[in-house]
């Protein structure tokens, strides 16, 4: 990967997917915009506050998606990413961290 950019892999199809109330919502179902998770895979020589492995949020709007040997990737830069999800870690005083935005 080349200066700010992001590699990242989607988590779970885009296919049809199911509520908390258990009804089936078909793929051409329009949402309201929401932000994705995905699995960094790689990141660029100037990505600072990502690291290969981590969790990030980006909006599914803002993507370049490139399919590398038969697995689909989607490609962003830095910025497009609004958070990274870190491991719960408790510091000396008991308090946690989980989301970095």
């Amino acid at each position: 990967m080349l200066h700010d950019r992001v590699l990242v892999r989607t988590e779970g199809p885009e296919g049809e997917r199911r509520s908390t109330g258990g009804i089936l919502i078909p793929a051409t179902a329009e949402l309201s915009k929401r932000c994705a998770w995905a699995e960094a895979v790689a990141v660029g020589q100037n990505v600072r506050s990502i690291e290969p492995g981590d969790r990030v949020l980006y909006d599914p709007e803002d993507r370049a998606e490139v399919e590398v040997r038969g697995t689909l990737y989607v490609l962003l830069r830095e910025r497009d990413i609004h958070a990274v999800a870190s491991e719960r870690v408790s510091d000396a005083e008991g308090t946690t961290t989980g989301l970095y935005l």
